[in-house]
């Protein structure tokens, strides 16, 4: 899959090391599972292989992130989520979007953000 980033900023944080340390306070473990993750959507051909893998725990969000949807950094115990939204072909978002719809002809997603869940 293609991966587009919300920012620079966070572009930094999924793919440089430093940047991600950073971001979780110096926990190089918690780092490393960011780019595991981002790795593995990067090598999955539709985002329905993503959705599929428990460990990454696939959800909607709901409210102002209405959506978009979100995966565990590292585990469900931890606080940080992957937030993603499905692109179109034409790298635009779906709406509305129905991912039970859409998620066998996702190729693209969008970074929006690395954040701590209920922060």
């Amino acid at each position: 899959m293609n991966i587009k980033y919300l920012n620079r900023k966070v572009e930094k944080q999924c793919t440089d090391l430093k940047e991600a340390k950073k971001l979780f306070g110096g926990n190089e473990k918690m780092a490393i599972s960011l780019f595991s993750r981002i790795n593995a959507i990067e090598q999955a051909p539709i985002l329905k292989d993503i959705i599929f893998l428990p460990n990454f725990r696939f959800h909607s969000l709901r409210g102002k992130l209405d959506g978009m949807f979100s995966i565990d950094v590292k585990t469900k115990k931890d606080k940080w989520r992957l937030i993603l939204r499905p692109l179109d072909d034409d790298e635009e978002i779906f709406d509305p979007c129905n991912i039970d719809e859409i998620a066998d002809t996702v190729t693209i997603v969008e970074i929006r953000e690395v954040s701590p869940h209920y922060e």
